[in-house]
């Protein structure tokens, strides 16, 4: 994507996984956060969700650093992951302009109606501060639990995002599809705008089905990891082929958070240096996670200012 000049950084702030800063159980303290977060100037919070874990949540070692990021088969299957929807029910009910992140929505999971009514309703009370990044996850034995099958769950989003889109616009709306399949329902109030919440998409590489859904759906890319020259690429072909402007694509990026062992916190500064090479690629926006540079939650005010401070030299 090309340098977008006058676009100053966004920086959104995670509030999931910080469970060395907080107690699990602490949800409040959350809500806090997010509120502290806007009083720093942060543009956004985020996120994430499991309904469960089984055991292939630890399947390949759990992390050595509890600070790093959580990963598939990388964590203890007892990690916190509370529910990410009502958690920013709340937090919208304490701020005002901060955007509300719900990154990495297990559709497959739900009925997309329900979904449609969830994503919604919590849209229209945010007035339009929610952005929603769907996704199909990676661990089977959740799917398993929820008696979802695991090998069709690519097929069951394509078609989720279709009713959304749908029942979001039109009312009465119907559908018939592999999966889902119902006449003449109508779902009010709508969201906030008539095609629904923002939506992200992303993952490890760009290419197939999150490439598709992308250009038909996305209104942000966020990337697990660092896409390559030729995902870019590949991402501005093809929305340029389907008469989408890259411009229009929020491209989402963060710091690289490197630990000396693991008993320590990282240099905020080291983590935040590769945001100037990511400003250049045509990226916005960029994540940080608290818990990977300080220990004391009592330090987090003075964290958010810093990282403002920073964003604001760049």
């Amino acid at each position: 994507m090309p340098e977008r000049a006058g676009v100053a950084p966004r920086m959104l702030l995670i509030l999931s996984e910080n469970w060395t800063l907080a107690d699990g159980r602490d949800l409040p303290r959350l809500v806090d956060w997010a509120r502290e977060a806007e009083d720093a100037g942060f543009d956004s919070v985020m996120l994430s969700e499991h309904v469960v874990l089984g055991p292939d949540a630890g399947a390949r070692g759990v992390m050595g650093n509890p600070r790093a990021y959580a990963a598939p088969g990388n964590q203890d299957p007892a990690t916190p992951w509370p529910n990410s929807l009502m958690l920013l029910s709340a937090i919208a009910s304490v701020t005002s302009r901060i955007r509300l992140v719900a990154s990495a929505i297990l559709a497959p999971l739900r009925h997309p109606l329900l979904l449609a009514r969830e994503l919604g309703t919590l849209d229209l009370l945010s007035e339009g501060r929610l952005v929603v990044q769907p996704g199909v996850s990676w661990s089977r034995d959740e799917y398993a639990a929820l008696g979802v099958p695991f090998g069709k769950r690519g097929r069951i989003l394509d078609e989720q995002l279709a009713v959304l889109d749908r029942v979001w616009r039109d009312s009465p709306a119907s559908f018939h599809g592999d999966f889902f399949d119902f006449d003449d329902v109508y779902l009010e109030p709508k969201a906030f705008r008539p095609e629904g919440p923002r939506l992200w998409f992303g993952g490890q590489h760009v290419h197939g089905p999150v490439l598709e859904r992308l250009v038909r759906y996305g209104h942000g890319f966020h990337p697990f990891g660092t896409p390559t020259a030729d995902d870019l690429a590949a991402l501005r072909t093809a929305l340029a082929e389907a008469g989408r402007d890259p411009a229009e694509i929020e491209m989402v990026g963060g710091t690289r958070a490197t630990f000396a062992d693991d008993d320590s916190v990282a240099d905020l500064g080291a983590a935040m240096a590769p945001i100037a090479e990511q400003i250049e690629q045509g990226f916005t926006t960029f994540c940080v996670k608290p818990s990977q540079f300080i220990d004391d939650p009592a330090e987090l005010p003075a964290f958010l200012r810093d990282v403002m401070r920073r964003v604001e030299a760049l």
